[in-house]
């Protein structure tokens, strides 16, 4: 089966979330983050989005690319949007420094995959 146009539009909106969340890090350091309620808050919002619209992407397309992390994006988003209180600072932190990157490699590839 052909992808489906709106996964391209979702894989779209979680790349477009990823540069955001790299753009707002930019020049900022770990101790910006756990300090700075507005910057904080903005990632977390980002986050929100990644993992939303990572749930919309098709079943078909999400099993056609098991590289990426589909349960661990999604579960990030429920944490952030129903369990607030859980929220690990240190760890959205590292996952914006370490794991976003190449994980925007590879929604950059499956992206180019529909094309």
């Amino acid at each position: 089966m052909p992808p489906d146009k709106r996964d391209a539009a979702y894989l779209w909106d979680m790349q477009e979330s990823i540069l955001t969340i790299q753009r707002f890090c930019r020049g900022k350091s770990h101790q910006d983050y756990l300090t700075d309620d507005l910057f904080r808050s903005a990632v977390e919002r980002q986050l929100e989005i990644l993992g939303e619209a990572s749930h919309r992407v098709s079943e078909d397309f999400r099993e056609q690319h098991p590289e990426i992390p589909w349960r661990g994006i999604k579960a990030q988003r429920n944490v952030i949007a129903h369990e607030y209180g859980m929220i690990n600072d240190d760890q959205i932190w590292d996952r914006c420094q370490h794991d976003l990157p190449p994980l925007l490699e590879s929604l950059r590839a499956a992206l180019n995959s529909i094309k």
